[in-house]
């Protein structure tokens, strides 16, 4: 595995100006332990797409945990029917699995597909924070979708620095919403 943080770290000290960078955050707490890292080199636009999230009420109280951190986040809705579709035939796959590829994949590419449109400069995701998500699945993702749509891609892992750590860290100091499951029914904890 590619050492992602070390890229980054590249990636940032190449920049010229302060480029416009789509971040697809997934949650406010994840995103506390990134946005200190990116504030100071982007002009940043968060974008709140996880059609994923179940049901719509758990998909209205992440998005509301950015109140928290006074951010404004864009918002392509919720159409969990579409993550359905994506996901069709891989309910059953274990966790991290082709199904999680899957929805990864969709939302990082519907990033791609907005930044084209708005004329951003980067695509990055707050994801590679998380200890349970595929760092290099994500980022080899990004990359192939940089080639497809012509917007450069911000590699990273955001859980190196102690990334994980102060996002938890923060959004207990800031009084969030911690969930408890990546979102989709299907990880929903056993009761």
């Amino acid at each position: 595995m590619q050492n992602y943080n070390s890229i980054f770290h590249q990636q940032i000290n190449g920049l010229k100006g302060k480029p416009k960078l789509l971040l697809h955050v997934c949650c406010a707490p994840c995103s506390s332990g990134v946005i200190n890292r990116l504030v100071d080199h982007f002009d940043i636009t968060y974008l709140y797409y996880n059609p994923n999230i179940y049901p719509l009420s758990e998909f209205e109280l992440r998005k509301q945990q950015f109140d928290k951190l006074g951010i404004k986040v864009v918002d392509l809705g919720y159409n969990h029917d579409e993550y359905l579709k994506n996901v069709s035939g891989l309910e059953q796959a274990k966790e991290g699995g082709a199904r999680c590829q899957n929805c990864i994949e969709m939302r990082l590419r519907q990033s791609f597909i907005y930044a084209k449109q708005h004329g951003y400069d980067y695509v990055s995701t707050t994801l590679t924070i998380s200890p349970h998500k595929d760092c290099e699945f994500i980022n080899q993702t990004g990359k192939k979708l940089q080639e497809e749509y012509g917007v450069n891609y911000l590699f990273a892992d955001f859980k190196k620095e102690n990334g994980f750590l102060l996002s938890t860290l923060n959004s207990k100091k800031a009084g969030m919403y911690r969930q408890t499951y990546c979102g989709c029914e299907f990880s929903l904890p056993k009761q």
